[in-house]
């Protein structure tokens, strides 16, 4: 009873972990709650008035949420730092508050160089952020240079109490937020596996809804890779540590990905492409008879070993004791020997040999999270495994650093968006003005927020919208709460400090209803200033919507970077590091000097993520532009596809310099070839839309490579693993000529011609 308590337990904090990775939202929000209850609790010992708790619990939360360093460290010195520029602001607020025209040169200025210092990294970002809004928070709360004294007693009360709850009550390191991340990944990977046991028995009907649910949660296995990545040399010891995690990382998200496309395999009628679990709404390919009359009852057998390895994904190291998990291990990984296999089709035996390469991940994993483990009920395969990771572990080095693209002057995207957000601030004053000559600030804050972490017009116009809707909604909420809360205060304060949670932790799910969440906080906060009425949440909305639209007035005239010039720059770089990437590995494979080249995969999934999220506005739903929006999921889904192509000859290339039973082929080079020069000529094209030049195309990569009657690669050399991911990359790097406007040339058409 007590072990199946403990089971359930588990289950539950993995779905958290699995939905909130590292549990950052959660963790966030309870930093910044605990910061400002203690704030409203000490200020309250002392008989502060309202306004002041409402200034120290505003000044609390910016202090908090502000600051995103990850070493203990530097988020002190820069706590440390942000109570002056905090001082200062909240004094210029005050002193300028009759001054009208000053006051808002200022606030320009103030502005200016809040953006501009985000070029600086996340401590001028950070301070930045902290002299905006608490200058705001001076508006807010009507500040007055005969109150300065009881301000910045208030303001040094809420840093000291943000500092120790940073470093106190919630302390966050990064090598726990590392651990937390691995967790959540390995949560993903156990949902994933539980999709694809859910892919073996869908009836036809439901294929469609479960490959919706395997896309998304590979998907998301994806981003959890991508988020460990990030946190790899600040949360390990040192770069040979971070280098071993990143590999095994890679080798889990690439053998479990590559598992759901032999799946699909091994039920569909016809080959199913890899295109399939990338692109929304995919055709579905046909589907014929998953058992054949020769595979007998394999298919049983094939349910319970996606049961077992479903087991092994989600149990955690220190839960092997006393358990069959060690039997279960070994009998998965023996279907990397051929004659272990069950007597089946081959895509059935394909599905069971990719069941073993996924087991064989998890313990590479198991072993570079929790160290050596047990290996008395070792079989000869698993045996065997672990000598395969000793031997790749010699080669390991750190993670190269990506060079940054050096850029001066307007070119820089933090001066550009410093003058944009001015000028959008500008507009937003005097509009705001006409509005409300107590609240104009309203619109200048809605313009500041829409250009935070946006790079293009569209993203702003995007961006701009979801906040004023979340601001309907969010003042609809606020005439209800604030009839029902009336004047007490501590409940209000308290139903301010939910709200405050649920708005850090629904941010980076939905704008929209973060900014809901803003507004209705909002209403109770003027509540307590006894501030409120119908009116001034009716002018909260006005103001929003004057605010977004005075940002894309300014991204549309100062400096624009329209949605297809960025989305292009971006496109060319995940090119270049598809190239990069290709290009390295198939050298490898044949024979070249070994390279870090998980890294170069790691830095093309980076540049893929910022580009899928530059398309964003392009694939709203509320695009005009249909058949533009279907294009670019398109070619969004076949980049995704080369990338995962290319990662996996990254893994494969990885192995050849120390294994023992593989070794390189030079032939693979003539395929390498071709596949990087139609990748250059794409690249070429995308960056200059006049480059000459053809994306070859004809005999497959097998007939490249053939030389003997039968074409089929020798066991002991590494082109029968990497066989398929050349030709599904050869394919998928040929299809994306068609929506870039690049011709392709049939190499095999023009030499039969001329024979």
């Amino acid at each position: 009873m007590r072990a199946g308590t403990r089971r359930a337990g588990t289950g539950i904090w993995d779905r958290l972990a699995a939905s909130d990775p590292g549990l950052l939202r959660l963790m966030a929000g309870l930093r910044t709650v605990a910061a400002i209850a203690l704030t409203l609790l000490v200020l309250a010992l002392f008989g502060t008035g309202v306004t002041y708790l409402v200034a120290g619990a505003m000044t609390a939360m910016v202090s908090t949420f502000a600051i995103k360093e990850k070493q203990v460290r530097g988020q002190a010195v820069t706590l440390a730092l942000g109570l002056p520029v905090a001082l200062a602001a909240i004094s210029l607020g005050a002193l300028l508050s009759t001054r009208i025209i000053t006051g808002d040169a200022v606030f320009i200025a103030l502005i200016f160089a809040a953006v501009y210092s985000r070029r600086f990294g996340e401590r001028g970002t950070a301070l930045g952020l902290i002299g905006f809004q608490i200058y705001f928070v001076a508006l807010f709360v009507g500040a007055r240079a005969a109150g300065l004294p009881v301000l910045w007693a208030t303001l040094a009360v809420a840093f000291a109490c943000s500092a120790i709850v940073r470093f106190a009550v919630v302390p966050e390191t990064p090598q726990r937020v590392l651990k937390r991340l691995r967790d959540a990944f390995r949560a993903r990977l156990a949902q994933v596996v539980s999709s694809q046991i859910e892919l073996l028995d869908a009836d036809p009907e439901q294929l469609d809804k479960v490959l919706d649910e395997l896309r998304r949660r590979t998907a998301r296995l994806h981003e959890a890779a991508l988020m460990i990545q990030s946190r790899l040399e600040e949360g390990t010891r040192d770069a040979a540590t971070a280098a071993l995690l990143q590999r095994r990382v890679a080798d889990a998200e690439i053998a479990t990905e590559r598992l759901g496309v032999l799946l699909l395999n091994a039920r569909s009628a016809e080959r199913a492409d890899t295109l399939t679990l990338h692109l929304p709404n995919a055709p579905v390919p046909a589907t014929g008879n998953l058992v054949t009359a020769a595979d007998g009852d394999v298919i049983g057998t094939l349910r319970r070993d996606l049961n077992a390895l479903h087991l092994l994904v989600a149990r955690a190291g220190a839960d092997d004791r006393g358990t069959a998990l060690a039997h279960v291990r070994n009998r998965l990984l023996g279907y990397r020997d051929e004659e272990r296999l069950p007597r089946a089709s081959d895509a059935v035996q394909d599905v069971f040999r990719g069941i073993g390469e996924v087991a064989r991940a998890v313990l590479g994993l198991r072993l570079a999270l929790d160290g050596p483990q047990d290996e008395s009920s070792d079989s000869p395969a698993t045996t065997r495994s672990r000598e395969e990771f000793d031997a790749e572990d010699v080669s390991l080095t750190g993670p190269e650093e990506p060079e940054e693209e050096d850029r001066t002057g307007l070119q820089r995207p933090t001066t550009r968006a410093a003058f944009q957000v001015s000028v959008g601030s500008v507009l937003a004053i005097v509009g705001g003005e006409f509005l409300s000559t107590q609240r104009w600030y309203w619109a200048v804050l809605t313009c500041w927020v829409v250009f935070l972490n946006t790079a293009s017009t569209g993203e702003i116009l995007v961006k701009g919208y979801r906040r004023v809707l979340g601001t309907v909604l969010g003042v609809v909420a606020g005439v209800v709460l604030a009839g029902l809360v009336g004047h007490h205060t501590w409940l209000a304060f308290t139903l301010v400090l939910v709200f405050i949670f649920a708005m850090f932790f629904t941010a980076p799910l939905s704008y929209a209803l973060m900014s809901f969440f803003v507004t209705a906080m909002l209403g109770l906060l003027y509540t307590l200033l006894n501030k409120y009425s119908f009116a001034v949440l009716v002018l909260r909305i006005e103001e929003t919507a004057l605010g977004a639209a005075c940002g894309i007035i300014a991204a549309v005239l100062v400096l624009p970077v329209h949605t297809d010039r960025r989305t292009d720059e971006l496109l060319g770089t995940v090119l270049d590091r598809l190239g990069d990437v290709v290009s390295a590995a198939v050298e490898q494979l044949s024979g070249g000097p070994a390279s870090d080249l998980l890294s170069k995969a790691r830095d093309l999934d980076t540049a893929l993520d910022d580009l899928r999220d530059s398309t964003k506005p392009l694939t709203h739903p509320f695009s005009p532009l249909r058949v533009r929006r279907q294009t670019v999921r398109y070619l969004v889904a076949l980049l995704e596809t080369c990338a995962y192509h290319a990662r996996s000859l990254a893994a494969t290339a990885e192995l050849v310099p120390q294994s023992r039973t593989v070794t390189a082929d030079p032939r693979l080079g003539r395929a390498g070839r071709r596949i990087a020069h139609n990748i250059e000529v794409l690249a070429a094209r995308v960056k200059d839309g006049k480059a000459e030049g053809e994306v070859e195309s004809g005999a497959s990569i097998a007939s490249l490579l053939k030389t003997d009657a039968s074409g089929a690669p020798p066991a002991d050399t590494v082109t029968a693993r990497v066989l398929r991911h050349l030709q599904r990359l050869d394919e998928g790097v040929v299809g994306l000529a068609r929506p870039l406007g690049v011709p392709v040339a049939d190499r095999t058409e023009r030499k039969s011609a001329r024979d």
